[in-house]
């Protein structure tokens, strides 16, 4: 029973770290036409409950720092003397391939927790005969 439980523990982690990073890639996305904008990256890292279990979590968000993107507007009020100004490093492709990716791995962390949850289920069905 307890293996269970824990499984439904690694599985909320994990959901929760998902969403957190899909939360930033549309953070990034929001934020594609920012002047200056800078891409956030997250990464994973385990973390240990109480109990010992290996958890997932988020480690500290990250600026991406390739170079921004040069854009020639002499209109534009943030134009330097030669009329460019620097844009955000966001590339919307890279954007939605993570967000994806994102959405794969919380669908396969909440198919976990559901098959967790019904053998629970299935199991207190068991003792109650």
């Amino acid at each position: 029973m307890a293996d269970l439980l824990d499984t439904m523990k690694v599985s909320a982690s994990g959901m929760q770290a998902q969403s957190t990073r899909l939360r930033h890639v549309s953070e990034n996305i929001a934020n594609a036409d920012t002047p200056g904008f800078r891409r956030k990256l997250t990464s994973f890292e385990e973390a240990r409950d109480p109990d010992g279990i290996a958890l997932v979590r988020n480690s500290a968000v990250q600026l991406d720092q390739s170079k921004l993107e040069r854009i020639y507007d002499p209109a534009h009020p943030l134009a330097d003397g030669s009329g460019h100004y620097d844009g955000s490093n966001v590339n919307l492709l890279v954007e939605v391939a993570d967000a994806r990716e994102a959405q794969r791995s919380y669908e396969a962390n909440l198919k976990m927790f559901d098959q967790a949850r019904q053998m629970t289920a299935s199991l207190f069905e068991l003792l109650r005969k």
